[in-house]
């Protein structure tokens, strides 16, 4: 069943939510976030560079979208995640991943002009509620007297570039294989993340850390990464990005059980909420209003 790819993928980087939180304090933000995508490269090299090296004057030709690519989906949405794990707890980084295809459908409608139908547009506004009410943690007037968790920011900034990631992907179809293209795409996020890594306190990895990289390189990085990507060439990107509904509900659960979190009532008003609203955005819920579209223009 296709649909298994980008569950399994869901289901990776819920575990890998757990490995973020659990790497703050551990291994530096900037060093984890270059050693996991260097250590997917030095995995992959083995069975890639030939193939890489046999296409390399067509692939060159098409280093821009690779490299916005790999901008957009290791180096903004998977690294902000180690950032975002000092100020914010594992349940809240699942909540809030779960608006990738909300924001999906709004940068469809404003950047690439595509028309939303009435239930489209009540499914945008139901998400931004629960966003505002799991930000404002259950109470509306935190947002204006401590301002929003840094943390969440971070999370929600990975999340938009990752919704635009899945868009640009599935248009641009880049000719090379998915395993191909994982791996340009890994290169080139090696390289853009060295200037980070020179900003990190410390490149060392402690012990305990070593088995939060490897997951993060291994499992996260390649396996997960291509189990998505073949999500978006079987079933399309917005089929693809509901599964993200489940992101909050295997990663609260995680954290409960690995990390010792609470989940608050707010956490399920906010996080109900937010999957109801994308749940009206894709269509699987539907309610008893008019088909008509609106257009984005």
């Amino acid at each position: 069943m296709p649909v298994l790819y980008p569950l399994l993928a869901v289901l990776i980087w819920a575990a890998n939510t757990i490995v973020s939180k659990a790497a703050a304090g551990v291994v530096d933000p900037a060093a984890i976030s270059f050693y996991r995508w260097l250590l997917a490269a030095v995995v992959l090299t083995p069975f890639c560079a030939r193939p890489l090296w046999r296409q390399r004057g067509a692939v060159l030709a098409q280093w821009r979208p690779f490299a916005v690519l790999a901008l957009l989906g290791m180096v903004m949405y998977q690294c902000l995640a180690y950032y975002a794990a000092h100020s914010t707890s594992a349940t809240n980084m699942g909540v809030i991943g779960a608006l990738v295809p909300m924001l999906g459908l709004i940068l469809n409608v404003g950047v690439f002009r595509q028309p939303v139908g009435a239930q489209a547009v009540t499914g945008v506004v139901v998400s931004l509620l629960g966003v505002l009410y799991l930000l404002g943690r259950g109470e509306p007037a935190n947002l204006f007297d401590g301002g929003i968790n840094h943390g969440d920011v971070l999370v929600l900034a990975g999340a938009t570039a990752y919704a635009l990631y899945n868009i640009l992907y599935r248009r641009w179809a880049l000719p090379f294989g998915q395993w191909l293209n994982l791996y340009v795409q890994v290169l080139m996020a090696v390289v853009m993340l060295v200037p980070l890594a020179m900003t990190a306190h410390t490149l060392a990895v402690p012990a305990k850390g070593i088995g939060l990289v490897v997951y993060a390189g291994i499992a996260s990085s390649i396996a997960a990464s291509y189990l998505w990507m073949q999500g978006l060439k079987r079933i399309g990107s917005e089929r693809t990005a509901v599964l993200m509904n489940l992101m909050p509900v295997f990663t609260a659960g995680m954290a409960a059980v690995m990390l010792g979190e609470t989940v608050h009532g707010y956490h399920w008003i906010g996080g109900g909420l937010v999957l109801l609203g994308v749940s009206l955005a894709q269509g699987i819920v539907r309610l008893p209003i008019g088909r008509s579209g609106l257009s984005a223009r």
